[in-house]
């Protein structure tokens, strides 16, 4: 009995990095392993609900001293467990298979492909009858090198594939080797006392949070239902998810349902709608009938925005009753009854609110955008069963797809792999049918494939906007030295490092004001800003948000706000400011629509909802025509001064504006410079194209553009600032904070009006 408590230890279980998913590898403590007599790549087996083998590995270094086995979803599938479970740990002796037969894991799967690239794939790997494994394992970077000999790059596919082992020869704990006869079935066969295993949380990147609620919500009540009776509470009923489009809300709700050992009900919202009277009703009541049959259960309804909107906005009464049904079936579900319903929409705003009370949806759980370490662990999760050239940099493509989705990630690694097989075409034989075994080993998916697929895929919620990202940099930008160190402060920094922010209690700058001469640089400015802070840029002008409808325009800039609130971080940019948000109290009579959107402005920028990562960079000629409340701090905290660069900014606008034009041995930029005063960056660049054309005109044949044709360029070009506008904007520097301190609250009444003899006309 002794030896047996020392063969065999009881450790809870922990999920195990997403890089580790699918490998079959086991994170067991130093502890255990001397114990069990193991040395690492020894094979173990877990045993749960079910029995399932694994190779043993030291645990992570955050691990060290606790009794956890780190595992992944598939094996916690294999095993009939869930994530804080406790298992059973043992030594496993694996016998050579004669004979293993693999089967696609999912229904709509049909595979062709031979024994030979499977038996590469999984050599050496320790199976048993009913586990489901997956042709990944390329990233082995961080692996032990007495462990990497276990684990293969897969033989034949660029997209992971879950296979389940049907059956072995002999029975029990297998592994594969040279005289090992594999066979492939091409169609989807149910494995006796297999557990089903298409999505886990290895599957789901970007929301560790996000999964914690979840599963406290629905985990604990499905899988723990005796906890609620001990403390003498009902359980919570229900959960809505809401989030942007492509956040994996739906694969989320079935990767908790499989992780619970739950069975799944799928309701899709515009499917349930029936034409006969009561139809639609009554397919609702079978779904939740055929749930309480097969508890534990999760009800999944999807875009339930379209099967329960608000009863006081929609005619048709057949929403109506659907409405009140799914309500009579919530609150009939009876306590402990071991279903929970899982909601997901984009619109939570658009659900009837008696749904969105406790006792029907408990709580509401946002799915958002993921950050950057997110997008670092949803792209490595699509990339699991790629071959990765060495020089793919998944953090730097992480870093650079700001504003993307999961379903925009699944998309890029999608074309980057189309790139991939593109390459390779003129090298297949169409007619034979088949791809020849060298092809196949030489292709690997590189950085330039996936550079490539970044110019056609765009994130998602930007697809309406349709900007394109900017591709002006800093070394673009000459002679605006000092407007574009307080950008880099003001909008790159917070962008880029917000903790540091936060470190020392400050808020970042809201919104900037760019002003001043025309054709001084704002607009490129700008543009380079969002691009160094790798950052989303949405450029709006203000003919876009006005409309002739009321309050259209007001809902337009309410969207513009939203929508960069989803791609965050995200510069919003507005040009021609002035013509938006002029000063308000001028208007007689009906309140004019430019004062309306001054009101939404301010309230966007400076209301309830947070900017969290949103910079708000606006741009104009003519900055005391703006309304003064929108220049104080808190909105436009930055009022940014871009004039006429001095002599040494204008020779570097001359270099970058001349860079790719063959210059003759004589041109001295410096000497232009020296002739160009009070030249805008806009007049600079159409000097240079003068010259350029100036050369043209003398011989079409010219290879080089000399001092002479800067000379004569320089005859029919002229400053557009003037000294006077000069003095203008110097004095207007000063006004403008006094401006937004002597705000009026009151627009001023026209002399009559009290007395109703207001303008006529």
């Amino acid at each position: 009995m002794a030896d047996d408590e020392s063969r065999t230890r009881r450790l809870q279980v922990a999920n195990a990095r997403p890089e580790d998913s699918g490998r079959g590898l086991a994170h067991i403590p130093r502890s255990l392993m001397g114990a069990l007599g193991i040395t690492e790549g020894d094979v173990i087996e877990i045993v749960g609900k079910r029995s399932t083998p694994a190779r043993a590995v030291l645990p992570y270094s955050e691990d060290e001293g606790l009794e956890l086995l780190r595992i992944d979803g598939l094996q916690r599938a294999n095993a009939g467990v869930g994530s804080g479970d406790f298992v059973e740990v043992r030594r496993a002796d694996s016998k050579p298979a004669t004979r293993v037969v693999f089967g696609p894991a999912q229904a709509n799967l049909r595979l062709r492909g031979t024994g030979e690239a499977l038996k590469r794939t999984f050599f050496t790997r320790p199976l048993t009858a009913g586990d489901t494994i997956a042709t990944v394992g390329h990233q082995r970077a961080d692996m032990p090198p007495n462990v990497q000999q276990f684990v293969r790059a897969p033989a034949y596919a660029l997209q992971e594939i879950r296979l389940t082992v049907l059956s072995t020869v002999p029975r029990g704990v297998v592994h594969i080797d040279e005289n090992t006869e594999v066979e492939l079935r091409t169609e989807y066969e149910e494995a006796k006392e297999s557990r089903r295993a298409d999505v886990t949380y290895d599957d789901i990147g970007g929301m560790a949070g996000t999964i914690d609620q979840l599963r406290e919500m629905v985990e604990l009540p499905l899988r723990y239902p005796e906890l609620f009776q001990r403390l003498g509470v009902d359980p919570p009923k229900g959960v809505i998810l809401h989030g942007p489009p492509g956040t994996g809300k739906t694969r989320l709700a079935r990767a908790v349902a499989n992780e619970s050992d739950a069975s799944f009900h799928l309701i899709n919202g515009p499917e349930i709608m029936g034409s006969a009277y009561g139809e639609s009703e009554q397919r609702l009541r079978q779904v939740f009938e055929e749930a309480s049959k097969n508890a534990p259960s999760i009800v999944f309804i999807d875009e339930i925005d379209s099967i329960a909107p608000k009863r006081g906005q929609v005619t048709g009464e057949a929403e109506k009753r659907l409405v009140a049904q799914l309500l009579t079936l919530m609150d009939g579900l009876e306590a402990r009854a071991n279903i929970v319903v899982i909601a997901a929409t984009n619109r939570p705003e658009a659900i009837d609110e008696a749904l969105r009370r406790p006792g029907r949806f408990d709580r509401e759980i946002v799915v958002g955008v993921p950050d950057d370490r997110g997008r670092r662990e949803i792209l490595g999760i699509h990339t699991r069963g790629m071959p990765l050239a060495d020089d793919v940099d998944l953090p730097e493509l992480a870093r650079t797809t700001y504003g993307f989705v999961g379903a925009d990630l699944a998309a890029l690694t999608r074309e980057a792999a189309i790139e991939a097989v593109r390459r390779i075409m003129p090298r297949l034989n169409l007619e034979e049918g088949t791809i020849p075994a060298d092809v196949l080993d030489t292709l690997s998916v590189t950085r330039d494939d996936f550079l490539e697929a970044l110019k056609r895929v765009q994130p998602s919620a930007m697809r309406e906007v349709m900007v394109q990202a900017p591709t002006v940099r800093w070394e673009d930008v000459g002679g605006l030295d000092d407007a574009q160190m307080r950008l880099k402060e003001g909008v790159e920094l917070p962008l880029k490092d917000p903790d540091a922010f936060r470190r020392l209690g400050i808020r970042p700058a809201k919104g900037f004001l760019l002003y001043g001469p025309p054709g001084t640089g704002k607009t490129l400015l700008a543009k380079a800003v969002a691009r160094e802070a790798e950052a989303n840029f949405i450029a709006t002008k203000s003919s876009d948000l006005l409309s002739k409808w009321y309050g259209e325009s007001e809902q337009q800039i309410a969207r513009l706000f939203a929508r960069a609130r989803q791609v965050a971080p995200c510069v919003i940019f507005i040009d021609e400011l002035d013509s938006l948000v002029p000063a308000r109290g001028g208007a007689m009579g009906e309140p004019q629509v430019t004062e309306r959107v001054v009101n939404t402005i301010l309230a966007e920028m400076d209301g309830l909802e947070e900017l969290q990562s949103v910079v708000v960079i606006g741009a104009t000629n003519r900055p005391n025509l703006i309304d003064p409340a929108l220049l104080r701090p808190g909105r436009f905290d930055e009022l940014v001064y871009v004039g006429v660069p001095d002599k040494a900014g204008r020779e570097r606008i001359l270099r970058i504006q001349t860079e790719k034009m063959p210059l003759a041995a004589d041109v001295d930029l410096g000497a232009i410079a020296e002739q160009t005063q009070r030249y805008t960056g806009a007049d600079l660049e159409d000097v240079v194209r003068r010259a350029g054309l100036v050369a043209l005109r003398q011989s079409l044949a010219t290879r080089e553009v000399t001092m002479a044709h800067f000379e004569d360029a320089l005859k029919d070009s002229r400053a557009t600032v003037t000294p006077e506008m000069e003095n203008d904007y110097a004095a207007m520097q000063g006004k403008l904070k006094q401006q937004a301190s002597s705000i009026q609250p009151i627009g001023f009444i026209a002399p009559g009006m009290l007395e109703g003899r207001g303008p006529k006309g």
